[in-house]
């Protein structure tokens, strides 16, 4: 994320939190429980908006190549989206430069967005990121939920590998407390970031800072939020933590949202996966895959982010050979997401 402070949001907007970027950066603190961020899309309703992405695209396909590329470049010139998109071919997209798409176009900042941020945070890439976020959420909640009514003494550990701000992470314990306000109560909460970078990490730290405070969705828990510095091409590195966490009888579920499982090579995902499993700790893993279908296709015919779209049904037998079944998946534009036990 290119943009650089100090810079505080003049029309802060009621009900919503903010935190600090790393820059000096005020920005929203995404919470799926909150109107201005929930979204509710039908079946019937998705299957729409993709035809008119296809529809849309293949439109634009007939522009020639002369002419699209140098109007695209002057329409998009400015906006904080776009450069963060662009910076991403061939590459890894940041964790802050993610979390901007998941904001919405009603919550982008004036002081940073143009107006063409707006069009592209309207547009179906980034309603299918922040459908990915809450779906993600939605499931650790649901998995967390289940086990901790059954278990009440255990620490909680919420691992997030390349989770940048771990905004996945702190909106599954919203959901889950504000659906059973007790479950958490008692009980010492890790949120631990597997992450190179350090810019996302420090902007969750700070938004969970923000949330814990009163008035807070997250006010009174016991919440500690740590940043691991971790390569998920070398799972080994992993060992130390997962084996503090099998010391403390910690109770662990992982997540990587639009990370491992999205960008990660086979044997990447599948070392990952094993080590986790052989922990004996890390009771499920929520996540999100690249579907291989046409409308992904057509988002990246020209290029991107250096995603493996694999798709459903191949990552599933990936999990298979680490250990792991799935057991649930939601499928949306792009991506698909999904629980393994």
């Amino acid at each position: 994320m290119a943009i650089k402070g100090p810079l505080l949001e003049a029309n802060r907007k009621p009900g919503v939190h903010y935190a600090l970027t790393a820059d000096g950066v005020e920005l929203p603190i995404v919470d799926v429980t909150n109107p201005v961020f929930a979204l509710s899309v039908t079946a019937p309703q998705q299957a729409e908006f993709v035809q008119a992405f296809l529809k849309e695209t293949r439109r634009l396909e007939q522009v020639p190549k002369l002419i699209r590329v140098p109007l695209l470049r002057f329409l998009l010139r400015g906006s904080v989206l776009a450069r963060g998109i662009r910076q991403s071919r061939g590459r890894f997209m940041s964790g802050m430069d993610t979390y901007l798409l998941k904001l919405g176009p009603g919550m982008l900042g004036k002081a940073y967005a143009k107006p063409i941020d707006q069009k592209i945070a309207a547009s179906l890439p980034s309603l299918g990121v922040r459908l990915r976020l809450q779906d993600v959420a939605q499931m650790l909640a649901d998995s967390l939920g289940e086990t901790l009514s059954r278990d009440v003494l255990r620490p909680v550990h919420l691992l997030n590998i390349a989770g940048g701000p771990a905004v996945d992470s702190l909106n599954a314990l919203i959901l889950l407390r504000k659906k059973s306000p007790n479950a958490l109560a008692a009980r010492k909460i890790t949120i631990d970031v597997l992450d190179i970078d350090d810019t996302g990490p420090k902007f969750g730290e700070a938004a969970l800072q923000t949330m814990s405070q009163n008035g807070g969705p997250l006010n009174g828990l016991r919440c500690t939020f740590r940043h691991i510095r971790y390569d998920w091409s070398n799972a080994d590195d992993m060992q130390s933590l997962l084996r503090d966490l099998r010391s403390s009888n910690a109770l662990a579920i992982c997540s990587s949202e639009g990370g491992l499982f999205e960008y990660g090579s086979d044997q990447e995902i599948v070392s990952n996966l094993r080590a986790q499993r052989d922990s004996g700790s890390v009771f499920a893993v929520v996540g999100s895959v690249t579907r291989a279908d046409e409308a992904t296709r057509a988002l990246y015919q020209t290029g991107g982010a250096a995603l493996h779209p694999r798709g459903s049904p191949a990552f599933g037998t990936l999990a298979q050979k680490a250990g792991w079944n799935v057991t649930r998946t939601v499928e949306r534009p792009f991506s698909d997401q999904f629980v393994l036990r």
